[in-house]
């Protein structure tokens, strides 16, 4: 699996350390930053690579991740999910296919946020599951919005 990761300045320190757990699980990944103090600007980058399926997963951090999702969400194709319990981290994937998590370093522990992110990415969406017509009602509103 190929992942895009990507930070502002404010989270680089959780960043490489994800990177480093990354490298450690045989993942492989890009970074796409963190030196730019306007988020929107690596969330755009992440998520565009996600959206293009260069990538199958997108990981983004900011000082909450809130900031971080609502941005990539503005690309269409690209599903960012913040998330504080493990229970939303699974269900990000198997019930609503998101394929960016983004987390908060200011709010969210490193520990916790290593041990999610490895069970995120070990997730899979089944497709044509319960949850298919509530995924596909997402992306009828997206391409609505894309005439």
């Amino acid at each position: 699996m190929k992942v895009a990761i990507g930070c502002d300045p404010n989270a680089a320190q959780m960043k490489t350390a994800v990177i480093q757990l990354l490298e450690d699980n045989g993942y492989d990944y890009c970074d796409f930053g963190s030196d730019d103090p306007v988020y929107a600007k690596t969330a755009l980058k992440v998520a565009e690579a996600v959206a293009s399926r260069t990538f199958e997963r997108g990981i983004l951090f900011c000082g909450t991740g809130i900031g971080m999702a609502l941005s990539a969400n503005k690309v269409p194709g690209a599903y960012a999910v913040v998330c504080s319990d493990a229970y939303s981290v699974e269900r990000s994937i198997l019930s609503n296919n998101a394929n960016i998590l983004t987390f908060g370093s200011q709010t969210h522990g490193l520990g916790w946020a290593k041990k999610e992110i490895l069970h995120w990415l070990e997730l899979q969406y089944e497709a044509g599951g319960p949850s298919q017509e509530k995924i596909d009602g997402i992306y009828a509103i997206e391409k609505s919005f894309l005439k």
